[in-house]
């Protein structure tokens, strides 16, 4: 993992009092697990989160910084197994973990899993708890570059015999429904990262040559 990456997140995590203990635990035995994902859920996003959960819990009174840290560390972690049921398989793999159970007990493993399943972004309720509420609304994307190349990944992966041209519909049509005008994704925290993020994809979709101009610059695939 890049040492600078790990470095931030280490000292984060330290001011906000995460157990050293557990920061190594998770070094150890759960970061590696995520090179196992597509290049847009591996180690960079899950610190993404991370970082973003740490800020975002000071919107709310009284949580658990091991907890919060402990959520967006597994809140992808099985995203290579079944992206249509990573939330869930990952709660699975947080609640199956025996070592993780030193540092917690067995109502925080229930709401900590309970937080990862409601991280997904087409969750079609409000999540059951502020730790919930914070890792979902920390994995929105704030990065319109990183949109386009993480969204452009998983399409080479997983539709390979798409021709450029559907590979950007497809982008584009993810785009509009996730974040067009009554998109599905939703944030819980004041985050004006997100806000920002959010008026500049609207004004994207709203121009779909520029849209097509963009996908090409960032993904590489020049006409």
């Amino acid at each position: 993992m890049p040492p600078t990456d790990i470095e931030a997140i280490r000292r984060l995590a330290a001011d906000a009092r995460v157990s050293p203990e557990l920061m190594q635990y998770m070094e150890t035995n759960v970061f590696p697990q995520y090179f196992q994902n597509d290049k847009g859920h591996q180690l960079d996003h899950v610190f993404y989160v991370i970082r973003r959960s740490l800020l975002f819990m000071e919107q709310f009174d009284r949580l658990d910084a091991d907890m919060v840290y402990t959520i967006a560390a597994y809140h992808d972690i099985a995203h290579h197994v079944n992206k249509d049921e990573h939330e869930v398989l990952s709660a699975e793999a947080l609640r199956s973990d025996a070592g993780i159970r030193q540092f917690f007990t067995e109502e925080q493993l229930r709401i900590m899993a309970e937080a990862i399943k409601d991280h997904r972004a087409s969750l079609a309720h409000q999540p059951r708890s502020d730790y919930g509420r914070v890792v979902s609304s920390a994995d929105r994307s704030t990065d319109i570059d990183a949109f386009f190349r993480r969204t452009h990944a998983y399409s080479l992966k997983h539709y390979p015999g798409h021709t450029e041209e559907e590979h950007m519909e497809r982008c584009y049509q993810h785009m509009q429904s996730k974040y067009g005008s009554g998109g599905y994704a939703k944030s819980y925290v004041a985050d004006n990262e997100y806000a920002r993020f959010l008026e500049a994809i609207q004004r994207l979709l709203a121009n779909k040559e520029a849209f097509m101009e963009k996908y090409r610059a960032i993904t590489g695939r020049q006409q």
